[in-house]
């Protein structure tokens, strides 16, 4: 700075920078929009189209990133239409060797009723009672039918997993079918053993490992008015009428005249095994004593 009469000082030009920034601390552009806001007056046209072609090519901009993070690459694609043709694939040969399973046990079972006709009649009823109740061989019968489906949801969106059929909701039915009088009890056609197991894998409800989807047809054979009666007050009736006018789930119950449940084949036996027949007691002479002698 150069020094002038009194104290007082000048800026010099180097410090003209300095004295702009200090004074007029606003851009020229930024000065004069805070001039038009303050007087009410409108932005220029120019800006307002720059504004709203800027907004419309982030809009879309933004779409376009949205859909190719939604949008599966090609290699998942692929690699989705092996998965679902592998499963197709396999399903196909369970379904082969199910059928052919059935087949063989038909022939067998055919085959051991011929060799027992004759020589253990007794026997062989005895069998046929055993084989029906552990679902070996099919049964036919009247009995009680049980539709359950999947709520209804007016947007023909999906449903919600609680308002959808549960592999819980079929063990409560299954198990009040069994404690009602039931004989025989299938899950769209396959049939229930003391070896099958109902469970959740994903959204689908698997049933001895076999994957089904709604409606779930539950069938059992028994007397249809007293299996429907012991049904309707025991804790499956209620339960059933819980899904029915609180998650808005499918219940549809028939009896039924001419019910046909299939069987599961032979069942072989891992960890159980026949115990060993046990000998019967070896007698025991009782000892003589010579006569004339003292006892």
């Amino acid at each position: 700075m150069a020094r002038h009469g009194r104290g007082r000082y000048e800026p010099d030009a180097s410090m003209t920078l300095l004295s702009e920034v200090y004074r007029r601390p606003l851009d020229p552009g930024y000065r004069e929009a805070a001039r038009r806001r303050a007087a009410g007056e409108p932005p220029p046209r120019a800006h307002r189209w720059l504004s709203m072609v800027v907004a419309v090519i982030l809009g879309v901009a933004v779409t376009v990133a949205a859909v190719d993070l939604r949008r599966p690459s090609a290699e998942a694609v692929r690699a989705r239409a092996m998965l679902e043709q592998e499963i197709a694939t396999q399903q196909a040969r369970a379904d082969a060797a199910r059928a052919e399973i059935r087949a063989t046990t038909a022939q067998m079972t055919l085959l051991q009723d011929v060799a027992l006709a004759s020589e253990d009649p007794a026997l062989l009823s005895g069998l046929r009672r055993d084989q029906a109740a552990s679902g070996v061989v099919p049964v036919t019968g009247p009995g009680l039918r049980i539709v359950l489906s999947d709520a209804q949801i007016p947007d023909g969106t999906e449903p919600a997993a609680a308002n959808r059929v549960q592999d819980v909701d079929l063990r409560v039915v299954v198990n009040g079918l069994w404690a009602a009088g039931a004989e025989a009890v299938a899950i769209n056609g396959a049939r229930l053993t003391s070896l099958t197991a109902i469970r959740t894998a994903g959204s689908a409800v698997l049933v001895d490992l076999r994957p089904l989807s709604s409606p779930y047809v539950v069938e059992a054979i028994g007397s249809p008015e007293a299996v429907q009666s012991a049904l309707a007050v025991s804790a499956a009736g209620q339960h059933l009428t819980t899904l029915r006018s609180t998650y808005g789930i499918g219940v549809q119950t028939s009896s039924r005249q001419d019910l046909s449940l299939p069987g599961t084949g032979q069942v072989t036996l891992r960890l159980a095994t026949v115990p060993p027949a046990t000998a019967p007691p070896v007698p025991v002479p009782e000892p003589t004593v010579p006569e004339g002698s003292e006892p």
